[in-house]
């Protein structure tokens, strides 16, 4: 981890400590978190010593990125290009659309769609399950399954019946808290909030350098993907008037902004692609940070 080069950098590696002693980070799944935030929105291509020098600050190992890295190019989702003795990792295509559907998910406007059943057809049952529960769905019958409706580019495996949103919302609730582990996502929420919440001060990113804002900014984004896309996210009327993911969700937009800049900053100074370095924003990084703002707002 960078060495504290002030007060506020203090402050801030005893809380990055912290996070990563309670949540430990894999080396694919972070480096997946600096594609996401950093690379995709800025051309979706990045030099491996960034991922490197990115990684060393939350204690995985330069052996640990490259391992993970030629894992993720054998999985199809990163390319690999040389220029002159220098590596290139590009986003392939598949990936970057399954960048982009969690980037909407992330910075997008939340969606408050109604819902729907789908009956599975055909002789993949489990199969077809397993891709609604990832949606969000949750089974009631052998071959029916309830749940949001919500834009995605994946097919949804079977019959879809639209349904109107049940106008009794304590019925609703009681169904929700019946067919979903709400309890465990509510955990998984109030944990983030445990995390992250001293950076809800603004005095606490006073002073801090920016290659510090961008890790904080990175891990709170590691942190809320990992909560946010594992939650099925239920409309508003199915969860109880205090669900933590709304406070969950409101830190994570203010945090973000708060340390936008700072991080932005670092990373046109430090990452490369070979036709240059990063530029600090792009028209995505300034829809994200637009959406997140108006949110606030």
């Amino acid at each position: 981890m960078t060495a504290a080069t002030n007060r506020a950098d203090a402050g801030a590696s005893e809380l990055i400590r912290r996070i990563l002693a309670e949540s430990p980070l894999k080396a694919a799944g972070f480096i997946v978190t600096i594609y996401g935030d950093v690379v995709e929105p800025r051309g979706g291509i990045a030099w491996i010593g960034n991922l490197i020098e990115t990684c060393a600050d939350v204690g995985i190992s330069e052996t640990l990125v490259r391992t993970a890295v030629s894992r993720l190019v054998a999985a199809g989702q990163l390319c690999g290009e040389r220029q002159g003795r220098r590596s290139y990792y590009r986003l392939s295509r598949s990936a970057g659309s399954e960048f982009a559907a969690a980037a909407r998910v992330l910075f997008g406007t939340p969606e408050e769609g109604s819902w729907q059943f789908v009956h599975v057809f055909g002789p993949s049952v489990e199969e077809a399950m397993q891709t609604l529960k990832r949606k969000g769905h949750a089974r009631i019958a052998y071959r029916l399954a309830v749940g949001p409706e919500r834009r995605s580019a994946e097919a949804i495996p079977g019959l879809v019946f639209r349904a109107d949103a049940p106008l009794d919302h304590d019925a609703l609730q009681a169904f929700a808290l019946e067919n979903w582990d709400l309890a465990a996502h509510a955990r998984a929420y109030e944990t983030f909030l445990e995390q992250f919440g001293s950076m809800s001060d603004p005095a606490e990113a006073v002073g801090i350098s920016p290659a510090t804002a961008l890790i904080i900014r990175l891990l709170l984004v590691h942190r809320f993907r990992t909560v946010h896309l594992h939650d099925p996210r239920l409309p508003s009327a199915a969860l109880p008037g205090d669900w933590p993911g709304k406070a969950a969700r409101q830190l994570f937009s203010q945090v973000y902004r708060r340390f936008s800049p700072a991080a932005d900053a670092f990373i046109a100074r430090t990452f490369l692609t070979a036709s240059g370095p990063l530029p600090a924003s792009t028209p995505t990084t300034n829809r994200r940070l637009e959406t997140l703002t108006s949110e606030a707002g």
